[in-house]
């Protein structure tokens, strides 16, 4: 990748680093209810990892 990159290229990876992030910890009993132990991961939509899936930026 270049060593300079534009403005609007730099925004949007940004948003890609924060998208591949699990949800927050007390989104699961929100959910799901109390009793329920689910993943935080599972309620993430967008899940990229830098090896397996390449964004469009």
């Amino acid at each position: 990748m270049a060593r300079y990159k534009p403005a609007a290229k730099k925004k949007r990876l940004s948003k890609a680093g924060t998208q591949t992030k699990w949800a927050p910890f007390w989104t699961v009993p929100k959910v799901h209810g109390k009793s329920r132990r689910v993943h935080p991961g599972r309620h993430t939509a967008i899940k990229r990892s830098w090896r397996r899936t390449k964004t469009k930026a």
